[in-house]
Protein backbone atom coordinates (compact mmCIF):
# COMPACT_ATOMS: atom_id res chain seq x y z
CA UNK A 1 0.00 0.00 0.00
CA UNK A 2 1.64 3.16 -0.71
CA UNK A 3 0.78 6.39 1.00
CA UNK A 4 1.14 9.99 -0.58
CA UNK A 5 2.07 13.02 0.99
CA UNK A 6 0.44 16.32 0.90
CA UNK A 7 -0.40 17.59 -2.67
CA UNK A 8 -0.30 14.37 -4.03
CA UNK A 9 -2.43 11.68 -5.51
CA UNK A 10 -1.57 10.69 -8.86
CA UNK A 11 0.66 13.66 -9.57
CA UNK A 12 2.10 16.50 -7.81
CA UNK A 13 3.24 19.80 -9.47
CA UNK A 14 2.69 17.85 -13.02
CA UNK A 15 5.15 15.03 -11.82
CA UNK A 16 3.72 10.85 -11.23
CA UNK A 17 3.97 10.94 -7.65
CA UNK A 18 5.03 7.34 -7.33
CA UNK A 19 6.63 6.45 -10.38
CA UNK A 20 10.33 7.52 -12.37
CA UNK A 21 10.97 9.98 -14.45
CA UNK A 22 9.04 8.86 -17.04
CA UNK A 23 6.17 8.11 -15.57
CA UNK A 24 6.57 4.15 -14.86
CA UNK A 25 4.70 3.55 -11.50
CA UNK A 26 7.38 1.67 -9.03
CA UNK A 27 5.22 -0.67 -7.60
CA UNK A 28 3.88 -2.40 -11.42
CA UNK A 29 5.40 -5.58 -11.85
CA UNK A 30 5.94 -7.02 -15.33
CA UNK A 31 2.89 -9.27 -15.57
CA UNK A 32 1.21 -8.61 -18.94
CA UNK A 33 2.27 -9.75 -22.21
CA UNK A 34 5.38 -7.58 -23.86
CA UNK A 35 4.40 -5.28 -21.06
CA UNK A 36 7.30 -2.50 -21.28
CA UNK A 37 6.14 0.41 -18.73
CA UNK A 38 6.85 -1.72 -15.84
CA UNK A 39 9.20 -2.85 -12.80
CA UNK A 40 11.35 -5.34 -14.20
CA UNK A 41 12.61 -5.79 -10.30
CA UNK A 42 9.63 -6.67 -9.12
CA UNK A 43 7.97 -10.48 -8.68
CA UNK A 44 5.29 -10.85 -11.20
CA UNK A 45 2.81 -11.49 -8.58
CA UNK A 46 3.53 -8.63 -6.51
CA UNK A 47 0.29 -6.91 -5.31
CA UNK A 48 0.34 -3.19 -5.10
CA UNK A 49 -2.47 -0.34 -4.44
CA UNK A 50 -2.07 3.12 -4.30
CA UNK A 51 -4.50 4.80 -1.18
CA UNK A 52 -6.03 8.24 -2.42
CA UNK A 53 -6.75 10.45 0.79
CA UNK A 54 -7.60 14.77 0.81
CA UNK A 55 -4.58 16.05 -0.81
CA UNK A 56 -4.54 18.90 2.01
CA UNK A 57 -6.17 18.14 5.46
CA UNK A 58 -4.11 17.14 8.85
CA UNK A 59 -3.18 13.57 9.35
CA UNK A 60 -6.63 13.17 11.63
CA UNK A 61 -8.41 13.15 9.04
CA UNK A 62 -6.41 11.64 6.04
CA UNK A 63 -5.50 8.74 8.42
CA UNK A 64 -9.21 7.72 8.79
CA UNK A 65 -9.17 7.82 5.29
CA UNK A 66 -6.28 5.90 4.80
CA UNK A 67 -8.06 3.15 6.98
CA UNK A 68 -11.11 2.97 4.77
CA UNK A 69 -8.75 2.82 1.70
CA UNK A 70 -7.01 -0.10 3.30
CA UNK A 71 -10.28 -1.92 4.51
CA UNK A 72 -12.15 -1.56 0.65
CA UNK A 73 -8.22 -3.37 -0.49
CA UNK A 74 -8.42 -5.84 1.80
CA UNK A 75 -12.02 -6.57 0.89
CA UNK A 76 -11.40 -7.14 -2.31
CA UNK A 77 -8.33 -8.60 -1.99
CA UNK A 78 -9.22 -11.07 0.64
CA UNK A 79 -5.82 -10.15 2.48
CA UNK A 80 -5.65 -10.41 6.15
CA UNK A 81 -2.60 -8.37 6.19
CA UNK A 82 -1.03 -5.25 4.58
CA UNK A 83 1.97 -3.37 4.65
CA UNK A 84 2.13 0.48 4.44
CA UNK A 85 5.20 2.18 2.48
CA UNK A 86 4.43 5.99 3.28
CA UNK A 87 6.44 9.16 2.13
CA UNK A 88 6.32 12.56 3.84
CA UNK A 89 2.77 13.33 5.27
CA UNK A 90 1.72 10.08 4.07
CA UNK A 91 4.02 8.34 6.62
CA UNK A 92 2.20 10.33 9.52
CA UNK A 93 -1.08 9.18 8.24
CA UNK A 94 -0.11 5.45 8.24
CA UNK A 95 0.80 5.97 12.05
CA UNK A 96 -2.88 6.81 12.78
CA UNK A 97 -4.36 3.91 9.88
CA UNK A 98 -2.60 1.15 11.92
CA UNK A 99 -3.59 2.18 14.58
CA UNK A 100 -7.55 2.50 13.42
CA UNK A 101 -7.27 -0.60 11.50
CA UNK A 102 -6.36 -2.29 15.06
CA UNK A 103 -9.25 -0.98 16.79
CA UNK A 104 -11.70 -2.40 13.93
CA UNK A 105 -10.34 -5.37 13.23
CA UNK A 106 -9.08 -6.52 16.84
CA UNK A 107 -4.91 -7.76 15.43
CA UNK A 108 -2.49 -6.36 14.20
CA UNK A 109 -3.64 -6.12 10.39
CA UNK A 110 0.06 -3.76 9.48
CA UNK A 111 3.00 -5.94 9.41
CA UNK A 112 5.16 -3.58 7.76
CA UNK A 113 5.22 0.25 8.19
CA UNK A 114 8.08 2.53 6.10
CA UNK A 115 8.34 5.77 6.48
CA UNK A 116 10.06 7.15 3.51
CA UNK A 117 11.12 11.11 4.12
CA UNK A 118 8.71 11.19 6.95
CA UNK A 119 8.27 14.59 9.47
CA UNK A 120 7.32 12.72 12.93
CA UNK A 121 8.44 15.77 14.74
CA UNK A 122 7.43 18.46 12.23
CA UNK A 123 9.08 20.58 9.56
CA UNK A 124 9.92 24.26 9.70
CA UNK A 125 8.60 24.83 5.99
CA UNK A 126 5.38 24.53 7.79
CA UNK A 127 5.83 27.02 10.85
CA UNK A 128 7.54 29.09 7.85
CA UNK A 129 4.04 29.34 5.82
CA UNK A 130 2.06 30.16 8.78
CA UNK A 131 4.42 32.46 10.42
CA UNK A 132 3.51 34.85 7.07
CA UNK A 133 0.25 35.20 7.88
CA UNK A 134 -3.23 35.20 6.53
CA UNK A 135 -1.35 36.44 3.47
CA UNK A 136 0.25 33.48 2.66
CA UNK A 137 -2.03 31.21 4.39
CA UNK A 138 -5.03 32.42 2.41
CA UNK A 139 -3.06 31.55 -0.38
CA UNK A 140 -1.72 28.04 0.68
CA UNK A 141 -5.60 27.82 1.44
CA UNK A 142 -7.13 28.62 -2.06
CA UNK A 143 -4.02 26.76 -3.73
CA UNK A 144 -5.24 23.49 -1.85
CA UNK A 145 -8.54 23.74 -2.30
CA UNK A 146 -8.54 24.93 -6.24
CA UNK A 147 -5.87 21.99 -6.64
CA UNK A 148 -7.07 19.76 -4.63
CA UNK A 149 -11.04 19.58 -5.33
CA UNK A 150 -10.62 20.06 -8.80
CA UNK A 151 -7.89 17.12 -9.37
CA UNK A 152 -8.94 14.91 -6.22
CA UNK A 153 -11.70 15.38 -3.84
CA UNK A 154 -13.37 18.10 -2.45
CA UNK A 155 -12.73 19.31 1.48
CA UNK A 156 -8.88 20.54 1.48
CA UNK A 157 -7.94 22.23 3.80
CA UNK A 158 -3.81 23.40 3.21
CA UNK A 159 -4.20 25.54 6.93
CA UNK A 160 -5.11 22.36 8.69
CA UNK A 161 -2.70 20.31 6.75
CA UNK A 162 0.50 23.15 7.40
CA UNK A 163 -0.61 22.61 10.85
CA UNK A 164 -0.23 19.05 11.72
CA UNK A 165 3.13 19.55 10.25
CA UNK A 166 4.74 21.98 13.36
CA UNK A 167 5.67 20.03 16.19
CA UNK A 168 4.01 22.60 18.88
CA UNK A 169 0.20 23.19 18.69
CA UNK A 170 0.35 26.50 16.53
CA UNK A 171 -2.76 28.14 18.07
CA UNK A 172 -3.83 27.26 21.66
CA UNK A 173 -6.82 29.62 21.33
CA UNK A 174 -8.64 27.56 18.24
CA UNK A 175 -10.28 25.10 20.51
CA UNK A 176 -8.51 22.14 19.21
CA UNK A 177 -4.93 20.36 20.00
CA UNK A 178 -2.96 20.25 16.95
CA UNK A 179 1.16 19.37 16.02
CA UNK A 180 3.01 16.48 15.79
CA UNK A 181 4.02 16.25 19.81
CA UNK A 182 -0.06 15.87 20.38
CA UNK A 183 0.33 13.02 17.40
CA UNK A 184 2.75 11.40 18.24
CA UNK A 185 1.15 10.56 21.78
CA UNK A 186 -2.09 10.00 19.93
CA UNK A 187 -0.41 7.43 17.18
CA UNK A 188 2.71 6.29 19.19
CA UNK A 189 5.06 3.66 17.15
CA UNK A 190 3.45 0.64 18.82
CA UNK A 191 3.68 -3.30 17.53
CA UNK A 192 0.30 -3.31 18.36
CA UNK A 193 -0.57 -1.40 15.52
CA UNK A 194 2.38 -2.40 13.46
CA UNK A 195 4.68 -5.30 13.91
CA UNK A 196 7.67 -3.31 12.62
CA UNK A 197 8.48 -0.04 12.21
CA UNK A 198 11.60 1.52 9.49
CA UNK A 199 12.43 4.79 8.26
CA UNK A 200 14.18 6.11 5.06
CA UNK A 201 15.99 9.22 5.94
CA UNK A 202 16.50 11.27 3.16
CA UNK A 203 19.27 14.20 2.64
CA UNK A 204 20.15 16.59 -0.32
CA UNK A 205 23.65 16.64 -1.10
CA UNK A 206 23.75 19.71 -2.91
CA UNK A 207 24.83 18.10 -6.20
CA UNK A 208 21.35 17.00 -7.18
CA UNK A 209 18.56 18.88 -6.29
CA UNK A 210 15.35 19.86 -7.48
CA UNK A 211 14.16 23.06 -8.63
CA UNK A 212 11.48 24.07 -6.51
CA UNK A 213 13.62 22.77 -3.42
CA UNK A 214 16.51 24.99 -4.59
CA UNK A 215 14.95 28.22 -4.97
CA UNK A 216 13.45 27.32 -1.55
CA UNK A 217 16.80 26.37 -0.35
CA UNK A 218 18.47 29.60 -1.82
CA UNK A 219 15.74 32.43 -1.60
CA UNK A 220 13.95 32.00 1.62
CA UNK A 221 15.83 29.45 4.16
CA UNK A 222 17.83 26.44 4.28
CA UNK A 223 16.98 23.62 6.89
CA UNK A 224 19.38 23.48 9.82
CA UNK A 225 18.17 19.72 10.56
CA UNK A 226 20.41 17.70 12.40
CA UNK A 227 21.09 19.45 16.24
CA UNK A 228 19.42 17.63 19.22
CA UNK A 229 17.07 18.79 22.46
CA UNK A 230 13.89 18.17 23.62
CA UNK A 231 10.55 20.06 22.45
CA UNK A 232 10.82 23.06 19.68
CA UNK A 233 14.03 24.50 21.10
CA UNK A 234 14.88 26.03 18.29
CA UNK A 235 11.41 27.78 18.00
CA UNK A 236 11.22 26.90 13.86
CA UNK A 237 8.64 24.16 14.31
CA UNK A 238 10.18 20.86 14.45
CA UNK A 239 11.67 19.36 17.85
CA UNK A 240 15.00 20.14 17.90
CA UNK A 241 17.73 22.70 17.00
CA UNK A 242 20.05 23.35 14.47
CA UNK A 243 23.84 22.78 15.08
CA UNK A 244 24.26 26.17 13.77
CA UNK A 245 25.73 24.85 10.06
CA UNK A 246 23.09 24.86 7.97
CA UNK A 247 25.02 24.42 4.53
CA UNK A 248 25.49 20.66 5.22
CA UNK A 249 23.58 17.31 4.11
CA UNK A 250 21.12 17.40 7.20
CA UNK A 251 17.49 18.08 5.43
CA UNK A 252 16.13 17.27 2.32
CA UNK A 253 15.15 20.57 1.31
CA UNK A 254 11.70 19.99 3.75
CA UNK A 255 12.14 17.90 6.55
CA UNK A 256 15.68 17.87 8.82
CA UNK A 257 17.38 14.27 9.22
CA UNK A 258 16.45 14.91 13.24
CA UNK A 259 12.46 14.73 12.18
CA UNK A 260 12.57 11.56 10.54
CA UNK A 261 13.15 8.27 11.93
CA UNK A 262 10.94 6.14 13.84
CA UNK A 263 11.81 2.70 14.33
CA UNK A 264 15.06 1.15 12.63
CA UNK A 265 17.23 3.52 10.21
CA UNK A 266 17.02 1.64 6.84
CA UNK A 267 20.44 1.60 4.70
CA UNK A 268 19.56 1.59 0.48
CA UNK A 269 23.13 0.73 -1.67
CA UNK A 270 22.10 1.30 -4.80
CA UNK A 271 23.36 -0.73 -8.03
CA UNK A 272 24.58 0.63 -11.43
CA UNK A 273 22.41 -2.64 -12.72
CA UNK A 274 19.34 -4.46 -11.58
CA UNK A 275 17.85 -3.48 -8.29
CA UNK A 276 19.29 -2.10 -4.74
CA UNK A 277 19.29 -3.50 -1.92
CA UNK A 278 17.86 -2.72 1.70
CA UNK A 279 18.98 -3.71 4.89
CA UNK A 280 18.06 -2.90 8.56
CA UNK A 281 20.17 -0.46 10.51
CA UNK A 282 20.20 -1.76 14.36
CA UNK A 283 23.28 -0.13 15.69
CA UNK A 284 21.31 3.55 15.94
CA UNK A 285 18.59 2.02 18.03
CA UNK A 286 15.44 1.83 17.65
CA UNK A 287 13.07 4.97 18.29
CA UNK A 288 9.84 3.72 19.82
CA UNK A 289 9.04 7.33 21.14
CA UNK A 290 8.88 9.53 18.35
CA UNK A 291 9.01 12.52 20.65
CA UNK A 292 12.09 11.74 22.44
CA UNK A 293 14.66 10.03 20.06
CA UNK A 294 18.39 9.73 21.58
CA UNK A 295 21.13 12.65 20.83
CA UNK A 296 22.72 10.00 17.74
CA UNK A 297 19.16 9.32 15.82
CA UNK A 298 18.81 12.69 15.92
CA UNK A 299 21.85 13.41 14.41
CA UNK A 300 23.34 10.92 12.81
CA UNK A 301 24.31 11.11 8.90
CA UNK A 302 25.27 7.68 8.71
CA UNK A 303 22.71 5.22 6.21
CA UNK A 304 21.37 8.42 4.50
CA UNK A 305 19.56 8.24 0.75
CA UNK A 306 21.21 11.35 -0.39
CA UNK A 307 18.30 12.35 -2.37
CA UNK A 308 16.14 15.36 -1.37
CA UNK A 309 12.25 15.37 -0.91
CA UNK A 310 10.92 15.42 -4.30
CA UNK A 311 13.60 13.17 -6.09
CA UNK A 312 12.62 10.21 -3.89
CA UNK A 313 9.56 10.03 -5.32
CA UNK A 314 10.26 10.55 -9.25
CA UNK A 315 9.22 14.19 -9.29
CA UNK A 316 12.35 15.67 -11.26
CA UNK A 317 14.70 14.63 -13.43
CA UNK A 318 17.58 13.20 -12.24
CA UNK A 319 20.29 9.65 -11.91
CA UNK A 320 18.30 7.93 -8.69
CA UNK A 321 16.41 4.78 -9.95
CA UNK A 322 13.12 5.18 -8.37
CA UNK A 323 12.12 1.71 -9.75
CA UNK A 324 14.97 -0.30 -7.90
CA UNK A 325 14.62 1.60 -5.11
CA UNK A 326 11.18 0.94 -4.34
CA UNK A 327 11.43 -2.64 -5.82
CA UNK A 328 14.40 -3.31 -2.92
CA UNK A 329 12.27 -1.72 -0.35
CA UNK A 330 9.19 -4.41 -1.30
CA UNK A 331 11.69 -7.02 -1.21
CA UNK A 332 12.95 -6.35 1.87
CA UNK A 333 9.22 -6.55 3.25
CA UNK A 334 8.77 -9.83 1.69
CA UNK A 335 12.18 -11.22 2.92
CA UNK A 336 10.50 -10.28 7.35
CA UNK A 337 7.62 -13.41 5.89
CA UNK A 338 10.60 -16.01 4.80
CA UNK A 339 9.70 -19.03 6.93
CA UNK A 340 12.74 -19.87 9.42
CA UNK A 341 15.37 -21.38 7.56
CA UNK A 342 15.53 -25.43 8.04
CA UNK A 343 19.20 -26.43 7.79
CA UNK A 344 20.09 -30.21 7.32
CA UNK A 345 23.16 -29.75 9.64
CA UNK A 346 22.99 -26.78 11.50
CA UNK A 347 25.69 -23.95 10.76
CA UNK A 348 28.85 -23.66 13.46
CA UNK A 349 27.87 -20.02 14.11
CA UNK A 350 24.47 -19.05 14.54
CA UNK A 351 22.71 -17.13 11.62
CA UNK A 352 22.07 -13.52 12.19
CA UNK A 353 18.81 -12.11 11.60
CA UNK A 354 18.04 -11.44 7.86
CA UNK A 355 18.04 -8.07 6.63
CA UNK A 356 19.94 -6.69 9.78
CA UNK A 357 23.18 -4.88 9.45
CA UNK A 358 25.08 -3.41 12.63
CA UNK A 359 28.53 -2.07 11.49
Amino acid sequence: MFAHGMGGFNNILGFDYWGNDYGVFVGDPCNGFFELNCNPYLDDRQQTFIAQVPAFESSEVRGLDLAADIEGYMATAGAGFVNIIGHSQGALDARKAARVLYERRGYTAVKVLISVSGPHRGSPVARYILEKGPGVTDVLDTLAKYFGDSVYEQGNDGYAGAMQLIYDDFDADDGKVTGMKAFNLAYPVDSQYAARYLSVITAQDGLSVNPALFLLNTFFFDIDGNGYCSNDCGKDGIAGMGDGVKNEADDDGMVGINSQQVGYRLNYREKLIGRGTVTTVSNLGFVDSANEPTFEQATSSEFILHQDHLDVIGVGPDTFDELGFYAALIDSIARFDLPPRRWLFPPFKPSPEPNTENP
